[in-house]
């Protein structure tokens, strides 16, 4: 690890992490979420177009018409915005060359599930009416948006819509918590609080079936999957997520990329600009999407 590295990983378990284990109010939640944004924010020339459908267009320097990133942001269902992600999609647009189309989805409480996955799915339906081909769309998200991308992938390869690729960033795959590392990585997770990851599922899921393939794509069906590229933290309580995901997907017959960073915390490509593995992440995701779009192409 990095010395910003180290740095950052103190300064999350002296402050981000004690305040998530006692915030309460979900507004309070999304202020600070909104106010931590803004603090890391270095990051090159940014457009941020809000269109239709509540779609915003993230762009940074050049990028290659009729290809897009599709992505959905984290925040446990209930925070987050395309805007607090807004400079990390403007590097991974610099990065890869190419446009990131990030939907601001309904946030729990007020919209329960299945309310994220029915936009996630509505803002797919506009991309393709708006001429994107599905192989044109590569589709990922970080922590409960990388379980909405995956579970978005999971209904499009059911119904043979299958896009380019799929990415996803310490992604909560499993709304059942049953993974190990939920106990396990307690301690070691520098920001998340473990023991109150079941009444941040409560507030999305409203007593409906945790085992649900659009809540939790672990229990999903993936024919014909596309390449798959997932990133996670062994020291993060969702590490298992992304394991078993991994795992899962292979039995599917899918072509998995599993990288496991050391030590490193939850999502944290969210610090490009500060630390150097975020920039080196996001890089290799750009050539992933690259990639992806050139192998459906052949």
């Amino acid at each position: 690890m990095s010395w910003q590295g180290r740095l950052l990983d103190r300064s999350l378990r002296l402050v981000v992490k004690p305040r998530l284990r006692r915030v309460v109010a979900i507004p309070e939640a999304r202020r600070a979420f909104r106010r931590a944004a803004l603090a890391f924010r270095p990051t090159p020339f940014t457009r941020n177009l809000l269109r239709p459908g509540g779609l915003h267009w993230i762009g940074s320097g050049p990028a290659q018409a009729g290809r897009v990133i599709l992505y959905f942001h984290g925040g446990g269902y209930i925070v987050g915005s395309p805007q607090t992600h807004e400079a990390m999609l403007a590097r991974l647009a610099l990065l890869s060359r190419v446009e990131v189309c990030a939907p601001a989805y309904r946030l729990a409480p007020e919209t329960p599930f299945p309310g994220a996955f029915d936009d996630a799915l509505r803002a797919w339906d506009h991309l393709r009416t708006l001429g994107y081909a599905r192989q044109d769309i590569v589709i990922g998200g970080d922590s409960a948006g990388g379980g909405l991308a995956l579970a978005l992938l999971a209904e499009l390869c059911q119904s043979g819509q299958a896009p380019a690729g799929a990415f996803a960033f310490s992604p909560w795959t499993d709304l059942a918590l049953t993974g190990p590392s939920l106990l396990d990585n307690s301690e070691a997770d520098a920001v998340l609080p473990g023991e109150r990851i079941e009444e941040l599922r409560d507030h999305y899921l409203q007593g409906q079936d945790p085992r649900d393939p659009r809540g939790s794509p672990l229990h999903a069906a993936f024919p014909d999957c596309p390449p798959v590229l997932l990133q996670c933290s062994d020291s993060e309580i969702l590490r298992d997520d992304s394991l078993r995901m991994a795992a899962h997907l292979k039995t599917e017959g899918g072509a998995v990329t599993l990288e496991i960073e050391p030590a490193l915390p939850h999502v944290w490509h969210l610090f490009d600009g500060w630390l150097p593995e975020a920039r080196q992440s996001l890089s290799r995701v750009a050539s992933f999407a690259q990639a992806s779009f050139e192998i459906v192409r052949r």
